[in-house]
């Protein structure tokens, strides 16, 4: 039929592994990653499932988030992201897109691991957006220690506050502002349910991640507020050369998945969307996961 689309084998969209060896200081710069990560900049097309929404969502700038923050905006959405000072370069580019779409983009520069930053960045977003509607909690951290003795306290703190005590601070400012028929969308990864030796606190965290998550699902929802997770498995973001690999895993990152390479961001979008979107109207503390068929049971 003339009409039928043309449909590509899902293992090669994408580079496969190896990939050039590189490394980065953390947080990392999505310029430059090689390959590049597509986060949806030129692939992603919206229909318009969430228009005249207004989204918070953390660790905006790179990987996962930059990727929700431009197929929100590109479904009609108002867009404020939170990053790092060191990230407003990557920042910038992210509410470039956004404003191309028409939409308002807010920025956020600041440090989620203060608590009084995270409910002043909440306070920002509603004020500037008008309201919030979706509140997406991604930021995290990831720094891998091959031995549990290299694991220092600042480590492990730093890791437990970026990715845990942030999502805690940022929930509880937020959803005295969320009208019901909003979404809490939370990201935890496949590492939840088979952690890495060598990321004790990271999996820790995603653990924890999906319990909290849960467990606000089923208070949130006497609200009339919706909250379900996002469980990754293998992504290929900056999040990986800046620390969160050693440099040989980097090389052959996502080779185990079933697909041979790493998802990349923009496969992850149209989940964050449905999660926000009315069509997810009867789901709530859910883990839906993207792994690349590694599963999460």
């Amino acid at each position: 039929m003339a009409d039928r689309p043309e449909l590509s084998d899902p293992r090669s969209l994408y580079p496969q592994p190896p990939f050039p060896s590189q490394e980065q200081p953390a947080p990392g710069i999505v310029a430059r990653l090689d390959p590049p990560a597509d986060h949806g900049e030129t692939s992603y097309q919206g229909a318009g499932k969430l228009r005249g929404q207004r989204a918070l969502i953390t660790g905006g700038d790179s990987g996962i988030g930059r990727a929700a923050a431009i197929a929100y905006a590109r479904e009609g959405a108002d867009v404020a992201i939170s990053f790092l000072e060191s990230e407003a370069e990557d920042a910038a580019e992210v509410a470039d897109l956004i404003r191309a779409e028409g939409r308002k983009a807010v920025l956020l520069p600041g440090d989620i691991t203060d608590e009084n930053w995270c409910r002043k960045l909440v306070d920002r977003a509603v004020q500037d957006l008008g309201g919030l509607d979706i509140l997406v909690i991604n930021a995290a951290r990831q720094q891998f220690r091959t031995d549990l003795t290299q694991l220092s306290t600042d480590d492990f703190d730093r890791t437990m506050k970026t990715n845990l005590y942030a999502l805690h601070w940022i929930a509880q400012a937020a959803v005295s502002h969320m009208p019901a028929g909003s979404a809490i969308i939370t990201t935890a990864s496949v590492q939840a349910y088979d952690p890495s030796a060598i990321l004790l606190d990271y999996a820790t965290t995603k653990a924890g991640i999906v319990a909290y998550s849960k467990a606000l699902a089923q208070q949130m929802i006497e609200r009339g507020i919706r909250v379900n997770v996002v469980a990754p498995g293998p992504v290929w973001t900056v999040l990986q050369p800046s620390g969160g690999q050693p440099t040989r895993k980097v090389r052959n990152f996502g080779q185990n998945s079933a697909f041979g390479r790493p998802g990349q961001p923009v496969e992850l979008a149209p989940v964050y969307v449905l999660l926000a979107s009315p069509e997810a109207s009867f789901i709530t503390g859910e883990v839906y996961g993207v792994t690349g068929g590694a599963g999460i049971a």
